[in-house]
């Protein structure tokens, strides 16, 4: 049986017709008729969470892997208000999240009753649209709920994906489930034409026709919109450089060749080409707003603009993929031979650099963790790899050969874990590999209090004591609260959470525990998640990081005489 709510049954029957099939729900009294249902519906498979916060990173983590849209459900008040973490990571990440949220009759809103807040507008511009049902008392006011929600849920992939927001009044009695089937509601479609190609051809091919030096740089991208085979022809002519979270492959080391090379002018292209969301490399950013004499052209599924650049001449409209055959098919008569030079020095940059990091071997370190433990991935059975940010995604560019998965969007450190473990209750018996920081993960801990997790979670906790990213800012060390209250100094260790979450610990505090922990967290076949937690000091990790650097520079990655 079903709740009695009209609206709510309008919103379940529009959920199961667009194809929504999971959904993330949180506990409270006012949202129980559109949990009640979620659970009823046979189409809808549900997971319950506790802490709204961990709620909207788990659907993050499910929508990531999915690639379909998934609910996140909350009751009235403030509940609606944890999930704006989520919700902008999920907007930056371009995922098709659907927040619902119950809330209080229209009327009482403001009121000073409780949960009265208003809700309908609370997550601003970080959602594509935001509705806010109507109790209907008629038919015409039963068009209008269907048409909202119809609205919303296209919404979720119009114009690339992302979140949206269904408010839901919803008036006492809440607890009458007497309906025996959902509504037939009506279904309104969106078909999306692909864009135009003509402009295409005239004037960004043109410009990339006549390059002496391309460069396309691709950021974030989700695993569906990996780049196509038609990358791999555009890369016979031009430079492409990407991060790990950019292509299914890993990144090409270009963070380290700009470090050593950036300001030499026979490195810098004439013409850029931009896909994806955003880059991991302050230094690449940096360096591509000081080239001279450049076209950067932008594709944006939404034809916004991210200027990022500060010199962005032109922006496609359209999904990389379908940009990329375009200018594949426009172009395809470019002489190789003509930026044959440019590509050649590139190659051989991003070669020793991948090879200077292979051969350098750091000590005791969070560096050496992660080169190890990338290592022992080359051999291990891991589809889903994700990093923390700060420090741990920086380390994973160096070293990883795959697909990484990590928050990127607006790069906190607050829905880290959560994402991880929402991405491991929809990948069946595949196993979920998590790699962060100590604040990170001492942030997000309420992530292991649910009922969802098994043994397929296996977590790595870098812990150094403190966010040591911040000892590598420059004039930092001069403030006498760097370590106290910008570093987030603590003496904490995860062995306790891990306990009262029935997790199973690991630690490590030198080079031969680590890889002997390491070892044994990548073959532990458990039924409940494993937590590795590696304890390094943050003075040498500093150090060790800054000496990699220090030996690129000293060694030079170019060895042409023509440079």
């Amino acid at each position: 049986m079903y709740s009695s709510k009209e609206n709510v049954n309008i919103l379940t029957s529009l959920l199961v017709a667009h194809g929504v099939r999971y959904a993330v729900v949180c506990p409270g009294s006012r949202n129980s008729a559109i949990v009640h249902n979620l659970n009823e519906c046979p189409d809808i498979e549900c997971y319950p969470v506790t802490d709204e916060r961990s709620a909207g990173f788990y659907a993050l983590g499910m929508a990531q892997v999915l690639h379909r849209p998934v609910v996140v459900c909350v009751t009235s008040g403030t509940a609606l208000l944890n999930l704006a973490p989520a919700v902008a990571e999920a907007y930056y990440q371009h995922m098709p999240l659907i927040v619902i949220s119950a809330d209080r009759p229209e009327q009482w809103i403001d009121q000073l009753d409780g949960q009265t807040l208003p809700q309908k507008d609370a997550l601003g511009r970080f959602v594509k649209k935001a509705v806010s049902l109507p109790e209907p008392t008629d038919d015409e006011m039963h068009w209008y709920c269907n048409r909202l929600v119809n609205e919303a849920l296209n919404e979720t992939r119009h114009h690339g994906c992302g979140p949206v927001h269904i408010n839901v009044p919803i008036s006492e009695p809440l607890f009458e489930y007497n309906v025996e089937k959902l509504p037939e509601e009506r279904m309104i479609r969106l078909l999306t034409p692909r864009c135009n190609q003509s402009l295409i051809s005239l004037e960004c091919a043109g410009q990339f026709a006549a390059a002496k030096k391309p460069m396309v740089v691709i950021g974030q991208m989700s695993t569906e919109e990996l780049i196509p085979q038609e990358l791999f022809m555009l890369s016979q002519c031009a430079v492409v450089v990407h991060e790990s979270l950019s292509v299914g492959k890993g990144g090409t080391n270009f963070d380290e060749v700009i470090h050593v090379l950036g300001d030499n002018p026979a490195y810098q292209p004439d013409f850029v080409l931009y896909l994806g969301d955003t880059l991991v490399s302050k230094r690449m950013k940096k360096w591509l707003r000081g080239l001279k004499d450049v076209h950067i052209w932008a594709v944006t599924e939404d034809g916004s603009i991210h200027d990022t650049s500060m010199q962005l001449y032109g922006v496609i409209e359209g999904s990389p993929a379908d940009v990329i055959e375009d200018l594949v098919n426009a172009i395809k008569f470019k002489a190789i031979s003509s930026t044959a030079t440019f590509k050649a020095r590139w190659d051989q940059a991003t070669r020793l650099a991948a090879y200077r990091a292979m051969k350098f071997e750091p000590e005791y370190s969070q560096m050496a963790a992660v080169k190890y433990l990338e290592d022992k991935l080359g051999k291990a059975i891991y589809r889903y790899i994700h990093y923390g940010n700060s420090s741990p995604i920086r380390l994973a560019h160096m070293y990883a050969k795959h697909y990484v998965f990590c928050n990127r969007g607006v790069n906190g450190i607050d829905g880290a874990l959560s994402t991880a473990a929402g991405c491991s209750i929809v990948t069946g018996d595949e196993k979920v590999l998590c790699v962060l920081g100590d604040l990170s993960f001492f942030y997000d801990q309420n992530a292991l209090w649910n009922q969802n997790l098994n043994g397929n979670l296996h977590i790595v906790v870098l812990n150094n004591g403190k966010g040591a990213i911040f000892n590598l800012l420059k004039g930092l060390e001069k403030s006498p609260v760097r370590d106290s209250f910008i570093s987030g100094a603590h003496q904490t260790t995860a062995q306790g959470i891990c306990k009262q979450n029935n997790i199973r610990y690991l630690k490590a505090t030198n080079m031969e525990e680590m890889q002997k922990g390491i070892d044994s967290l990548l073959n532990k076949k458990s039924t409940r998640p494993v937590l590795l937690e590696i304890f390094t000091d943050p003075v040498e990790d500093e150090r060790i990081i800054k000496s990699y650097y220090q030996i690129l520079k000293n060694e030079k990655l170019a060895n042409d005489k023509r440079v």
